[in-house]
């Protein structure tokens, strides 16, 4: 009897050994098996996921202006242009030929010329659906051939409507269907800071977008066009950029990029393009007219500094002073005179020459004006009929 219960007591006591042993080791084992299972991940500090939890999520959009450049770029389009140039045929430069059969012409002369062309490219801007393009002056000068190669890839031959010299702007137009034409923004409400987005075809590597801000507003006296009213942009303008478009974070377009400042010929940080109030102005007389219409007074205006404001005892230092007026010009038949200061156009203040200019050129030919000019401390309103301004040479 004593034997069998010491074998049973000993049984007990294995049975109660492994358990202990079996209780200490269990917790382990869960996690091993799960670890071990097919098709599952594990991050430290993180649940158990699906593979498919590794793959990239789509980037946040918040900081992207993939929208306004998806708005605008397909009204943005590649302008090549070409022009037929005689050149001399070769024999006629030899030395040994001119020594023996003497000097033949100049270049451009005789049968023995021969035809060159010259390529150049550009961009433009799309602003209405019946094939209206604008772009700058400078793009198309002279071409004899204009190709548009669209955002989509199709091509067209492209016809002149009208240029501006005085603001380097032109319309062309091309004779396609189902065209995407930009939507025109407001430079107005334009401020300093406002981030823009330049689009183009820089080099002629393909459309291109690139990002800024705007630097700074009505930048004129840069001796660029007769009419300046500059958006000055950061964002990268380089050549082939010219007649591109400058748009706001919602895609609308703000201005036409036309020029950059440059001591390699690269873009250092320092663009301008003219607003699109000008070159809508400018798109609708060339549509209308075939050319630009503006306003003409006939007098020469110089600035009013402080140094001119002190030696003629002027207690202002805003506004343009009447250098010269042109003899049986409407300023002169109206009774304006040397000395006076413009003071105002319409009611529209004049703060400098430029403004000066911008303000007459606005006014409709042929009608009348009220211009309110200071002479000798007093100031007169002078009722003036508007000329039309004479073409200019760029």
């Amino acid at each position: 009897m004593r034997r069998l219960w010491l074998l049973f007591a000993q049984a007990v006591t294995i049975v109660l050994a492994l358990y202990f042993v079996y209780s200490a080791m269990r917790p382990e084992w869960p996690r091993d098996a799960a670890t071990s299972r097919p098709g599952t991940v594990q991050q430290l500090g993180t649940p158990s996921q699906p593979a498919t939890a590794l793959v990239a999520a789509p980037a946040p959009t918040a900081n992207s202006f993939r929208s306004a450049a998806g708005r605008a770029m397909p009204a943005v389009v590649n302008i090549l242009t070409s022009k037929a140039v005689k050149t001399q045929h070769p024999l006629l430069r030899d030395p040994y030929f001119k020594r023996f059969f003497g000097d033949r012409g100049g270049e451009g002369d005789g049968e023995d010329d021969e035809d060159d062309d010259q390529n150049s490219l550009g961009s433009g801007v799309i602003v209405s659906p019946d094939g209206y393009i604008l772009t700058n002056y400078h793009v198309v000068e002279a071409a004899d051939e204009i190709e548009v190669v669209l955002a989509d890839g199709r091509k067209a031959s492209a016809k002149l409507v009208g240029t501006d010299p005085e603001t380097d702007l032109a319309v062309i137009k091309i004779s396609l269907t189902q065209l995407p034409a930009i939507v025109l923004g407001n430079a107005d409400q334009a401020r300093v800071g406002d981030v823009v987005l330049a689009i183009g075809n820089p080099f002629g590597v393909g459309q291109t977008v690139t990002m800024g801000i705007i630097s700074a507003l009505g930048r004129n006296n840069l001796h660029i066009n007769h009419f300046e009213n500059f958006i000055q942009t950061d964002a990268a303008i380089n050549f082939g950029n010219s007649g591109g478009a400058l748009i706001d974070t919602s895609g609308n377009l703000l201005g036409i990029n036309s020029a950059i400042y440059s001591q390699t010929g690269g873009s250092v940080g320092i663009g301008f393009a003219i607003p699109v109030s000008t070159a809508k102005m400018v798109m609708e007389s060339i549509i209308r007219n075939g050319h630009v219409v503006r306003g003409w007074i006939g007098v020469e205006s110089q600035e009013i500094t402080p140094e001119l404001a002190q030696s003629f005892g002027l207690k202002r230092d805003s506004g343009a002073i009447i250098a010269g007026i042109v003899r049986n010009g409407p300023a002169d038949k109206a009774g304006m005179k040397p000395g006076d200061i413009l003071l105002s156009v319409e009611g529209k203040p004049v703060r400098d020459t430029n403004e000066m200019l911008n303000l007459i050129a606005q006014l409709q030919p042929g009608g009348k004006a009220t211009m309110r000019v200071l002479r000798k401390n007093r100031e007169t309103d002078l009722a003036i009929t508007v000329g039309k301004r004479p073409p200019q040479k760029k």
